[in-house]
């Protein structure tokens, strides 16, 4: 047993990833920290979960205070999976990330590394997810680093709302101007298939597209403060009810 606090740390990069290996350098002096990763990149699971096949975990590294897992699954069969097996204890805080890419807006919707973090909030952990606006394969992380223990650092002190974990995203670069505590801008995902041949000749279709941002103009949102250089904080729920709508559609439905 450690008076530290014990932090789990996931990702949907996989346990190699750079994001991963570096938000556990940063936190390494804060708490006991276990990783359970996925052991290839999941990217765009969201919360899938593996119910087809069997799950398989293997401890890869493990020294006092810091122990790494790579698991055959999801992001969420991760968490999980360290929930029920690996942990002996409730964790303090799930932190999953950092990202290869942002997940602002809708993108919330898709991401593994969001998935795993409303996984936590799902069974009562205060959890953050990190994203890193960029797509390089060594990607600098190193500047995340004072935000990242601050963030942490907060909610293991003060906790979060009842059902509520955090979703945030860095800008690429150095030179942050602070942290803004948005609201998830309104966009959507512009899809695109791009037919091809394969070697057979079979056709197969590759997935593309881009973002539209409905709101380009409005200050107050995650894709603004990104692309304006701020670190953004949307606090989400996972109680998705339209309260809003609820009294218009009894008036609809309930006859």
């Amino acid at each position: 047993m450690t008076n530290k606090p014990l932090i789990l740390i996931t990702n949907d990069d996989g346990y190699k990833a750079k994001g991963i290996n570096s938000l556990a350098a940063f936190l390494r002096d804060v708490g006991e920290i276990i990783m359970v990763a996925p052991d290839s990149a999941c990217s765009g699971m969201s919360s899938a979960i593996t119910v087809k096949v069997p799950l398989r975990v293997n401890k890869v590294w493990d020294e006092p205070g810091f122990s790494i897992y790579r698991c055959s699954g999801t992001p969420v069969d991760s968490v999980k999976i360290a929930l029920n097996q690996i942990t002996s204890r409730k964790p303090d805080l799930i932190v999953s990330g950092i990202n290869h890419g942002t997940n602002t807006s809708v993108s919330v919707h898709y991401s593994g590394t969001m998935g795993a973090a409303i996984e936590g909030c799902i069974n009562n952990i205060p959890s953050i997810g990190f994203s890193l606006n960029s797509y390089k394969e060594d990607a600098d992380f190193s500047f995340c680093e004072q935000a990242v223990r601050r963030i942490v650092q907060e909610v293991l002190e003060n906790g979060l709302p009842t059902k509520t974990c955090l979703n945030v995203n860095f800008p690429d670069g150095s030179n942050l101007k602070g942290v803004k505590v948005c609201r998830q801008a309104s966009g959507e995902w512009v899809e695109e298939f791009e037919k091809r041949t394969d070697p057979h000749g079979g056709t197969y279709y590759w997935l593309t597209g881009y973002f539209k941002d409905h709101e380009p103009e409005a200050a107050d949102t995650d894709e603004w403060a990104v692309k304006n250089g701020y670190i953004s904080v949307v606090p989400c729920k996972t109680d998705i009810t339209n309260i809003h709508s609820l009294t218009e559609l009894k008036t609809r439905f309930e006859q």
